[in-house]
């Protein structure tokens, strides 16, 4: 019997988005299925990060649209769709490095919406990241690369997202921390988050994820089943090279 297709969460239609003058990204339509980790890879510079900001509402679209739970979504700001429970972690992990590691995570709920259920958003990122809970008035400056980035997914995850979108999560961390990243990603995934992943780490993305897009100069060129992208020869020659893992940063 053949399985039914998983339900869209987020679908990105024809998008087309410009920084000035300077056009960034060109029709390019993806999704995202409910409970499944989809990726996106490419080299540096393809536009991954730009259709990350777009589909959080910080770079506006020329044209397409962006639909979140068959609502179009597209006009709305990205404090909006905060609400409706879309969460970035941006490249560079963007701490408050004078503030304490809960007062970063606290800021994940700032929005009126989700004040109420801090305590209880607290309670679950340090059941996660029991470092975290250790460090918890330690300055978030002071930590490790990979206690940071860790920290980053925690904020990510205190709105409780429908949809967590993580930009390049491995960038600049030792390899040891890359797995240790990873794991956390698959373990927030096995609990139903559904996730959005950028990463320029082909190797692990790819093997994290379920399902993929290849970005290139700002459009796609090609996607389907992360096993089948992984053993793809374009790929394999482009971003593993002799099969050996690609390094983030």
């Amino acid at each position: 019997m053949s399985q039914a297709p998983a339900e869209k969460l987020l679908e990105a239609q024809n998008l087309d988005v410009s920084y000035g003058v300077t056009q960034v990204l060109w029709g390019i339509s993806f999704s995202v299925a409910r409970g499944k980790v989809t990726c996106i890879i490419g080299s540096n510079g393809a536009g991954k990060t730009t259709t990350l900001n777009t589909i959080a509402g910080v770079l506006p679209t020329k044209t397409g649209r962006v639909i979140l739970n068959g609502e179009d979504v597209t006009a709305l700001p990205a404090r909006e769709r905060v609400n409706r429970h879309i969460s970035l972690v941006p490249e560079g992990r963007q701490l408050w490095p004078n503030m304490s590691v809960e007062e970063n995570l606290m800021m994940g709920c700032f929005l009126p919406n989700f004040r109420h259920k801090a305590h209880g958003s607290l309670t679950r990122i340090y059941d996660l990241f029991p470092r975290l809970k250790e460090r918890r008035r330690q300055m978030a400056g002071t930590l490790s690369g990979g206690e940071q980035q860790m920290c980053a997914i925690g904020r990510g995850l205190m709105s409780e997202p429908q949809l967590l979108m993580l930009d390049e999560p491995s960038l600049g961390l030792a390899p040891k921390l890359v797995d240790e990243i990873f794991e956390f990603i698959a373990n927030i995934a096995h609990q139903g988050v559904t996730i959005l992943l950028v990463g320029q780490n082909v190797n692990y993305t790819l093997q994290v994820s379920h399902y993929g897009y290849v970005m290139e100069v700002g459009r796609i060129t090609l996607e389907g089943p992360s096993d089948m992208l992984f053993n793809n020869e374009h790929v394999r020659r482009a971003y593993l090279g002799t099969g050996e893992e690609v390094s983030a940063g």
